[in-house]
């Protein structure tokens, strides 16, 4: 016959765990109680040991059958294992024993939530919550439930609920961001985050969500005072001084960017995307021997991050090193195919050097992507101009109206290029009505044609407009 000993909930938790394995290496039967159970399945589940820890739990069901806690404890370490079928029959017999554990809900609904089955979900946080003490975080699951159903508002409602139960729910915040974020509610998230500071004056989090609202509106002085605060209550907070170099390259202040994106070095590790930003501001200052080692920290780090290699292109096309500017917007390209900015860096780059058929092709393919981009119309229609191409650079600025129609360059634009096809009465049609879009722009029909400014008609029909 084996011996037996018992352990119990008076001895240290380290005791317990120690000789919990000291019974398996010996092949003995010792009694533990159920306290110095929980300590030793906690202690695995701490250690990240799934496999041990419901071992544990399945020895404890046995020693102590009328205790559910060992069956909600196998139940939850099943479920992480993705052995559904046994977790649900193990919260079953929980059930059977004490009917009022919250937790036998809240892990059913865990798993009807990751199952996608909202419903069943939905009934069982509704279930626990009248069973816990401390609702909060079956409240957050509940509204993490309703914005996988795609019920933003609702699911808004429970994370201020959350947040009545809890206000220090860090999860709650962010997430209660995000909703407004997707419905795109930035003055709502402004009132609301005020008000919740308003009480707690001290939540970094709050203001760098406040901070992170005003950016989302163009307020960039604000996000900037908001997220200053963030940074005074918690200074070692990155994000709040990226999103703060964020907003101060939106005011163009990019040398003080520069200084706060550093400071992000001293509380976590450099990353892609910070490079990529301090190269940024520095491209934008025109030191481009800085932003290109800036650029290539970033790459180096993340192969992957394609604005990081258009950067070096932009850097090399700034000192008309076009082909080698090529190579790496093509790179770029390659991580993003549809990234209508790329191919527009590509035709320009082409047409400066003379690749007129490449440069064709590659603000076709701007347009396609960006119809709303007219600068990138007059760039393609003036290579058909230069190639002597007329009907085609007038298709292409008749396409590009018919996409922007408000953008009175275009309609100058076109009268140049009617004029040079002779068509005058045609061409002084589209510049009643350039005219009429915007009067004060009537120097670029001269800018392409200055010939033009010579034509009697056309001057007394731009003075009638200017009056």
């Amino acid at each position: 016959m084996e011996d037996e000993f018992e352990f119990g909930f008076t001895e240290d938790p380290k005791f317990s765990v120690e000789r919990y394995e000291e019974m398996i290496r010996n092949h003995d039967q010792y009694f533990f109680d159920a306290q110095a159970f929980e300590n030793i399945i906690d202690y695995y589940i701490e250690k990240n040991d799934p496999a041990r820890a419901l071992q544990v739990a399945e020895y404890a069901a046995n020693q102590h059958p009328f205790a559910a806690i060992f069956l909600i404890k196998q139940a939850q370490l099943l479920a992480i294992t993705n052995r559904t079928t046994a977790a649900f029959a193990a919260l079953d017999k929980a059930a059977m024993l004490e009917a009022s554990d919250a937790d036998i809900y809240i892990i059913r609904g865990n798993m009807f939530e990751s199952m996608e089955r909202y419903t069943e979900a939905l009934e069982n946080y509704e279930k626990a919550l009248d069973l816990a003490e401390e609702t909060d975080e079956i409240l957050l699951h509940i509204a993490y439930v309703y914005q996988n159903m795609g019920d933003y508002e609702t699911s808004i409602t429970y994370l201020k609920l959350c947040l009545q139960q809890n206000m220090e729910n860090q999860d709650a915040l962010y997430e209660l961001a995000f909703c407004y974020d997707v419905l795109d509610n930035q003055e709502e998230s402004v009132q609301f985050y005020q008000a919740y500071i308003d009480n707690e004056p001290y939540s970094y989090a709050a203001w760098y969500n406040l901070g992170n609202a005003f950016t989302k509106l163009g307020l960039f002085e604000k996000a900037i005072d908001a997220y200053d605060y963030a940074i005074l209550i918690k200074d070692s907070f990155a994000s709040a001084y990226f999103n703060k170099g964020n907003a101060l390259v939106n005011l163009e202040k990019y040398a003080e960017a520069i200084d706060v994106y550093r400071h992000t070095f001293e509380y976590e590790q450099p990353n892609a995307d910070t490079y990529c930003a301090i190269g940024e501001c520095y491209e934008k200052l025109e030191q481009m021997d800085d932003a290109r080692a800036f650029y290539k920290k970033s790459v180096k780090m993340d192969p992957k991050l394609a604005d990081a290699w258009f950067g070096i292109g932009v850097t090399l096309d700034f000192e008309e090193r076009y082909f080698e500017a090529l190579h790496f917007y093509r790179k770029a390209l390659d991580l993003d195919l549809s990234n209508a900015d790329y191919w527009f860096a590509i035709a320009d780059a082409e047409y400066k050097l003379g690749h007129m058929k490449e440069a064709e092709d590659a603000y076709e393919k701007v347009v396609e992507l960006n119809p709303l981009d007219v600068d990138a119309w007059l760039d393609y229609s003036s290579i058909m101009y230069e190639d002597q191409r007329l009907e085609s650079a007038i298709e292409i600025i008749s396409e590009a109206i018919k996409n922007n129609p408000e953008a009175a360059e275009l309609y100058y634009r076109m009268v140049a290029y009617l004029f040079a096809k002779g068509e005058y009465n045609e061409a002084l049609n589209y510049l009643e009505l350039a005219l009429g879009t915007d009067p004060e722009k009537h120097y670029i029909l001269f800018d392409y044609l200055p010939q033009l400014q010579e034509n009697k008609i056309i001057l007394d029909i731009i003075n009638r407009y200017s009056k």
